[in-house]
């Protein structure tokens, strides 16, 4: 269950901004309340949660390099379409001249990367996928194993309408949005996925 952070009035834009800065931890605002990032598992992430971001910020960063497009990583907030709600991917890519013009955040990413954990995974295929698409210029969707060679690509077609791909071992990843595709495996080489103990997952 997702739960706001105790005893706090109900956040402007502006004041959340200034509150945060001086928090130890990143927090979500959803509709004027603010949810510490840890609860999703975004801070203290596992191994694995970290090599595959990594990775993938390294090989976005390089295929894009010399274009208008930026790679960021889990520190740059998303500024919810049409409200005033904001949300931390693990990465995102813009390719949007009206992002360049904000400093705390973008609001048009056309590609969110985000590395699953069994705390996350709900919330990530759910709750936070319904607010990512309120952003038009959204087209890659990508959700992220790790614990598995599996990645699950949510694609929006020309019709609007969204797609789900699943990847797994041996097939190649393709990411309309930037124009990239890769094998799976250079994602996943030499990490360990043993799957996490029952005991240490979040109900």
């Amino acid at each position: 269950m997702i739960v706001a952070k105790e005893n706090l009035p109900k956040l402007t834009p502006e004041e959340y901004f200034a509150w945060e800065e001086q928090q130890l931890e990143k927090h979500e605002l959803i509709d004027g309340q603010v949810y510490p990032m840890g609860i999703y598992g975004m801070s203290g992430g596992s191994k694995n949660h970290s090599l595959l971001a990594a990775r993938f910020i390294t090989l976005f960063s390089n295929h894009l390099e010399g274009s208008c497009c930026d790679t960021a990583t889990s520190d740059l907030r998303i500024k919810i379409v049409g409200t005033n709600n904001y949300t931390y991917p693990d990465i995102s890519v813009t390719c949007d001249d009206r992002d360049k013009t904000t400093i705390q955040y973008i609001t048009y990413p056309c590609l969110i990367v985000e590395i699953l954990s069994p705390s996350t995974e709900a919330y990530d295929r759910s709750g936070k996928f319904r607010q990512y698409r309120k952003n038009p210029n959204l087209q890659d969707y990508l959700l992220v194993s790790s614990t598995a060679m599996e990645i699950d690509l949510y694609h929006k077609n020309e019709a609007g309408d969204w797609l789900i791909i699943n990847y797994q071992t041996g097939d190649t990843v393709e990411l309309k949005s930037i124009n990239l595709s890769f094998a799976i495996e250079q994602i996943y080489r030499n990490l360990d996925l043993t799957p996490e103990p029952e005991s240490t997952q979040l109900s």
